[in-house]
């Protein structure tokens, strides 16, 4: 493949992520999983709004989507992606802690992995 072929994927990569609100998801995500009743608690965000990007991330093939019953889990399909949001963080000096996620989530969380 031409350098020109690979510097358009890696172009394709941040025109895919480029949303803050993906951002937000793949940084959510992270090494773990998480059903769209995680995504919305952490985030804050209406559940439709999220499909819309958790769908797109998923077509791109950023994000594995498995099924349990009525629930659908989220994973990263590749761990480095991660690394990318977080290294980007630290360019531009985000205070990653004021990011974490909230120990409340269980709360929040009607899934049968929060609830069971």
């Amino acid at each position: 493949m031409s350098q020109e072929n690979e510097f358009e994927k890696i172009g394709s990569l941040f025109r895919h992520i480029s949303q803050p609100t993906r951002l937000k998801i793949l940084y959510q995500i992270g090494n773990s999983e998480a059903c769209v009743c995680h995504l919305e608690a952490q985030l804050g965000l209406r559940q439709a709004y999220l499909s819309q990007h958790l769908m797109a991330l998923r077509d791109t093939g950023l994000l594995i989507a498995e099924r349990d019953g009525r629930f659908i889990y989220y994973r990263l399909a590749n761990p480095a992606i991660l690394d990318l949001v977080q290294a980007a963080m630290k360019v531009l000096h985000v205070d990653q802690t004021s990011l974490q996620k909230s120990n409340d989530i269980k709360k929040a969380c009607s899934c049968p992995k929060c609830n069971g």
